[in-house]
């Protein structure tokens, strides 16, 4: 048998997420896709390009993924999406602190990352508060809080929180078939509705919202068909490589931002190892660098006052506590999540958009009493 060459697998793994980062950051710059200005859009503006641009997005990325699975490509079950124990508390308090949080700091998990690229010193300090309270939530005093009170919370499934086949078994003897065929039906109704109005035929929503859910999938496929190996020659045991705890990952912000600054912290420490989290956050702050600069765009931007400090500064907080206990962001389970057809990401999305919109009346009360 042929020896596995574990670290030049996991090198190439690393390269190859690092290059879809780079894409989906040049893209999501050069489009202007962001999850919190599409729910903005529509709040303030009834404006639906964005939106729409974010749902064909979900919709190729979903799929392209589903079609994996059916395909034999990949196994959904070996994602965090999909457990048979859902911990709903925590999801839908999680998913509606971040969205509050990305309304108050001008953007997602993402957002903050290309604004970042882009030049932007208030995306630094967002970056940098988010990845602390995150790392808080995740091993720190907010963990304590969640692993005690929240996550205990939860309902278990029969198998899976997979959407397919819960609806599947609702309305079929024979929920396999069912099942399979639902698994691309519900993406493909997806992409009608959002394709249905004539203002979603534009370039920047087609480029935007295919680009977008093509890195989602390619984050997909690097994952499940190059950093997967059936046995590991250490553990003897199935690993993905480049992984962090040893799942198989798509793309995610908010514990990659913790984990980003436990490596730059401790880099010269050898257990502290790059992962495909942290490369992601690399590639998409270059991505976006390059399409500024390309199209003469980056210019540097700071705060413009005590008011405004404050709301990224709270907003980061809330993203950074919000998206551990929501097991991910705008992206972590508004694309890569819902991609797995898990209810539990879809809830999680939900609540984003929730906590986003009482985030956003919020802001328009102060303009409100300013004026």
């Amino acid at each position: 048998m042929e020896e596995i060459n574990v670290g030049s697998i996991q090198s190439t793994v690393l390269w190859a997420t690092f290059a879809v980062g780079l894409a989906f950051g040049a893209i999501s710059h050069r489009t202007h896709f962001c999850t919190m200005g599409a729910v903005a859009d529509v709040f303030n503006f009834g404006d639906w390009n964005r939106m729409r641009m974010w749902i064909v997005a979900i919709s190729v990325a979903t799929l392209g993924l589903q079609g994996m699975s059916l395909a034999g490509l990949a196994n959904l079950n070996d994602t965090i999406y999909l457990n048979n124990q859902w911990s709903w508390l925590s999801g839908i308090l999680g998913g509606v602190m971040f969205g509050a949080g990305m309304v108050l700091a001008s953007g997602c998990g993402s957002k903050t990352l290309i604004r970042l690229g882009a030049g932007n010193l208030k995306a630094l300090m967002v970056f940098v508060i988010m990845g602390i309270s995150a790392y808080m939530t995740l091993r720190g005093v907010f963990g304590v809080l969640r692993a005690n009170y929240l996550d205990p919370v939860r309902f278990e499934f029969e198998s899976s929180a997979y959407l397919p086949d819960l609806l599947s078994n609702l309305i079929s003897t024979e929920p396999s078939t069912i099942s399979q065929v639902l698994a691309i039906a519900l993406p493909l109704l997806l992409l009608i509705f959002a394709l249905a109005n004539k203002s979603a035929w534009n370039k920047e929503v087609i480029l935007g919202g295919v680009g977008v859910g093509l890195t989602v999938l390619a984050a997909w496929w690097v994952i499940f068909q190059m950093a997967y190996i059936p046995e590991h020659p250490d553990t003897l045991e199935a690993a993905y490589l480049g992984s962090y705890a040893n799942r198989a990952e798509g793309f995610s912000f908010v514990a990659p931002y913790a984990f980003t600054l436990e490596w730059l912290m401790f880099f010269s420490d050898q257990s502290r190892v790059l992962t495909v989290g942290v490369v992601a956050c690399f590639g998409v702050i270059l991505g976006a660098a390059a399409s500024a600069l390309t199209e003469k765009s980056f210019r540097w931007e700071t705060f413009q006052g005590v008011e405004d400090t404050a709301n990224h500064t709270v907003g980061a907080v809330l993203m950074g506590v919000g998206g551990v206990l929501a097991l991910g962001c705008t992206v972590g389970q508004g694309l890569s999540g819902v991609s797995t057809l898990s209810l539990a990401s879809w809830v999680a999305l939900f609540s984003i958009v929730l906590g986003a919109m009482v985030a956003l009346k919020y802001q328009m009360w102060r303009v409100e009493r300013m004026i």
